[in-house]
């Protein structure tokens, strides 16, 4: 465990671990801030909470079902640093009209928003898997895999608990800073093209 915790000190492995980190807290951030918004200051219903609590669980994970295929043949024929570098410059344009929604109070913008994160983090969950063994050695792959999970979970509820206690405003600013960071630290990822002979890219919609 202390031979993969000095993982976390080098640049193979770091930049791609706080990138995964931030992605994730960014994720629950969001969700967590737009469902206390809408269930604790616009609908005074219980049935349209309940109601939209369901739709917006709905809608996040949508695009793990219909696109994690494509996800997967997209990370295998492209250098997966570059990619990273795209998704999380649309994470940054997707906050914009995030915290625009959770300032306005616009459940729309907010729905938008929270379908294209579902949609950022598809592409994502391919990419940190596959990334792991082309910047290790095979002696080090098992500990940097765990240590990428064990940050997502760890981000993943320190997201939902900050989402749930800030005002939304603040949150609004929060995601675009997170978006600013994540970005940031993705562009430190090391190159990591694809294997010489990995097929060309090819959409296959089966999901």
């Amino acid at each position: 465990m202390e031979t993969s915790f000095r993982l976390l000190g080098q640049r193979r492995f770091l930049p791609l671990f706080v990138t995964q980190f931030l992605g994730a807290f960014n994720d629950n951030l969001f969700k967590m801030a737009l469902v206390v918004l809408v269930t604790f200051t616009i609908y005074n219903d219980p049935k349209q909470e309940e109601a939209f609590n369901a739709l917006a669980g709905a809608i996040f994970i949508l695009p793990f079902f219909l696109l994690s295929a494509v996800a997967g043949q997209l990370a295998d024929t492209r250098d997966k640093a570059w990619l990273i570098r795209i998704i999380k410059t649309a994470e940054f344009l997707i906050m914009i009209v995030g915290a625009a929604g959770l300032l306005l109070h616009n459940i729309p913008l907010m729905l938008i928003a929270l379908f294209a994160m579902g949609v950022h983090s598809t592409f994502f969950g391919p990419i940190k898997c596959a990334i792991v063994p082309q910047h290790l050695d095979k002696d080090h792959v098992l500990g940097g895999t765990g240590l990428v999970e064990a940050g997502t979970y760890i981000a993943i509820l320190m997201g939902t608990v900050v989402g749930g206690i800030i005002p939304s405003q603040w949150a609004a600013v929060g995601v675009l800073v997170v978006a600013v960071m994540g970005r940031l630290s993705g562009g430190q990822v090391p190159p990591a093209p694809q294997d010489a002979d990995a097929p060309g890219f090819k959409f296959d919609w089966n999901i």
